[in-house]
């Protein structure tokens, strides 16, 4: 691990010397990522691009790019565009990005199964918004929404999200 990375424990994310509360996959951790199984990929995973809704908050960082209504990520394994950001009208199956509630107003993005998506392997592997404290994702890593503009403002492109195979299968 490398000064700057970010490495997920069965006890929080592990950044700049403090441990942030946070959840994962509903699925646990897997070695085996397939889309739609809840799970969060094990394994190495750079940081590639922030997102953040300028309509709600200030610019995390000088590299963060403003999400724009219609600004979409595909999901469907038959898209030529899978596992990218697309624009609405989209004629594939879709995650909105400018969501009616916060979970999206900041999002550190990863390389999972980027940039020629395997189709299957699953797609959109994020750092957002937590719903609410222990509460699991779809695969991706959620924290307190302050701790979440902590880590964004101190982050630099290329850091990794570590993911250890051995990370307990589900949060208890």
């Amino acid at each position: 691990m490398r000064p700057g990375d970010l490495l997920l424990t069965p006890t929080g994310l592990l950044f700049g010397g403090r441990r942030y509360p946070c959840t994962w996959g509903r699925g646990g951790v897997t070695t085996a990522k397939r889309e739609g199984d809840g799970a969060t990929p094990a394994g190495s995973h750079r940081i590639i691009g922030m997102l953040y809704r300028p309509d709600r908050i200030a610019p995390p960082a000088d590299w963060a790019v403003p999400l724009r209504p219609g600004d979409l990520w595909s999901d469907d394994p038959r898209d030529e565009d899978y596992n990218l950001m697309v624009r609405a009208p989209h004629g594939f199956s879709h995650e909105r990005l400018c969501r009616a509630d916060p979970l999206y107003d900041l999002i550190l993005v990863t390389d999972w199964n980027w940039p020629r998506a395997q189709p299957g392997k699953g797609s959109a592997i994020f750092l957002h918004r937590w719903r609410r404290p222990g509460f699991p994702t779809a695969g991706c890593v959620a924290l307190a929404p302050g701790d979440l503009r902590a880590i964004a403002a101190a982050l630099r492109p290329g850091a990794r999200l570590i993911v250890p195979a051995r990370m307990a299968p589900k949060q208890g």
